[in-house]
């Protein structure tokens, strides 16, 4: 008989995050304040984070304790299960094994209510009632929509316009959830006054809707704080209880991957089920190779620049070393909305730079196509951005199949797609454009990257 779910109980759940920071080959570039171009300092971050945030943001400890409010509210859903893709398999035809985390049973349906809960724990024990942030496909909002619920803070949420048309029923769990959701570019900061005098029929971009919830808080006096939901290293920091989980059940499993892949918009849900296994391959040489999939429409990591450039459009974040494609690039409205970002974590970055981490780009029809085929073997509805690590997975479990090596593969589903059906509509019904992006629509969004010596 298979054994399709690997769980683990709730007492092994890990108490502690992993930080890769030590642990990285090479020293990081640090990131710098925007104005003076000069490493940020911590008096320069509280603006928009609250101690203990800025503190892991810095931190050079190896693990990073979980405080017991944060565990108990992780318990809802944690540990989630390994699951073992025993149809998938059989339907490729592969001798690869197949397993996948899978981080759609959380309440908010991924994994972004890991650092959620984190990021409103912290402030509010630092005496902050309200947050404010910013959301593509709507996962993240609705993530920070239930973690201030759960800690009775406000929430304002800036959706990318695209998507707040696109998915109105993720517009309306957040709304469930007590949150204000506003559609981004909008009339209520500046700087969506000013996006939208200049292009009032944008799609809008993850990178505006930082802006906007920034402009935000930072006008607030210190009364509302900013949380972003990627990117960050303190962001990543909190995922990493997924791959900790997924180490312990590969143990249960008798396996070990010979590939990692997530997908990648910042980072988060790619490091945090990688960066435990990262540890294994620098420190105990373990032979493991690490695929981050993005949208060819959105190709960061494999077209991108490496230099200093702002998170956002507005160029109010501090200046961060990483792969981008300029903070005024403006994506096509893929479904993947979660996957529509400039620029990447420059963890995530810097590893692809060390030649640890191996990037690849993929279309939006495949991805669809490669999802149809997973629902119908596993059951499971992938959100269009997890969908892109199920599709390099069965990728390498057919490059598997040709070869006939059994490597095992793991990967991250990182969230479900019962909000996205609208995406799958217009795949079924052959209305998805797969997008080629000209080299000289690339050209114009890295011409905004300023000119920093790095």
């Amino acid at each position: 008989m298979h054994n399709y779910n690997i769980l683990l109980e709730a007492d092994k759940m890990p108490d502690a995050w992993y930080n890769i920071m030590p642990d990285m080959p090479t020293p990081m570039a640090p990131p710098l304040h925007p104005g003076t171009k000069q490493p940020v300092s911590p008096d320069d971050l509280a603006v928009l984070f609250p101690p203990e945030l800025i503190e892991q943001e810095a931190s050079m400890q190896p693990h990073i304790s979980i405080p017991g409010d944060i565990m108990d509210a992780y318990r809802l859903w944690r540990p989630t299960p390994l699951r073992r893709a025993f149809r998938l398999e059989k339907a490729l035809g592969t001798p690869a094994k197949i397993f996948y985390k899978n981080e759609s049973v959380s309440p908010s349906g991924s994994h972004k209510l890991n650092t959620s809960v984190a990021q409103a724990y912290y402030n509010k024990i630092a005496g902050i009632n309200e947050l404010t942030t910013e959301t593509g496909a709507g996962q993240w909002g609705t993530a920070l929509s239930i973690a201030c619920s759960m800690f009775q803070m406000k929430c304002t949420v800036y959706m990318v316009r695209v998507s707040f048309d696109q998915k109105p029923y993720r517009r309306g769990l957040m709304q469930t959830y007590g949150a204000q959701v506003v559609s981004s570019p909008s009339n209520t900061t500046d700087f969506g006054k000013k996006i939208l005098s200049e292009m009032p029929d944008t799609t809008g971009s993850l990178g505006i809707a930082i802006s906007e919830a920034i402009e935000v808080a930072a006008k607030s006096g210190g009364r509302i704080k900013y949380s972003l939901g990627s990117v960050l290293n303190h962001v990543l920091l909190h995922q990493t209880i997924i791959g900790q989980e997924a180490q312990l059940q590969m143990e249960k499993a008798e396996a070990y991957p010979d590939i990692v892949i997530g997908c990648v918009g910042g980072g988060s849900n790619f490091a945090g089920l990688a960066f435990p296994f990262v540890h294994d391959k620098l420190k105990k040489g373990k032979n493991v190779r690490f695929i981050a999939v993005e949208p060819s429409a959105c190709p960061t990591m494999t077209r991108g620049a490496y230099a200093y450039d702002f998170g956002d459009t507005a160029g109010m974040t501090p200046l961060l070393m990483q792969y981008t494609l300029g903070h005024d690039f403006m994506p096509p409205g893929i479904h993947a909305g979660g996957l529509r970002y400039h620029g990447v974590a420059t963890q995530v970055a810097h590893l692809i730079r060390e030649g640890v981490v191996h990037p690849v780009a993929v279309h939006q029809n495949p991805v669809f196509k490669a999802n149809l085929l997973f629902s119908q073997c596993e059951g499971i509805i992938p959100a269009p951005e997890s969908g892109h690590a199920v599709k390099v997975a069965i990728d390498e479990a057919l490059k598997c199949k040709e070869a006939g090596q059994e490597k095992t593969i793991l990967f991250n589903l990182s969230g479900h797609g019962h909000f996205d059906m609208t995406a799958y509509d217009a795949f079924l019904r052959g209305n998805l454009e797969d997008y080629e992006l000209d080299e000289s629509v690339l050209a114009q969004g890295i011409a905004s990257i300023p000119k920093i010596d790095a």
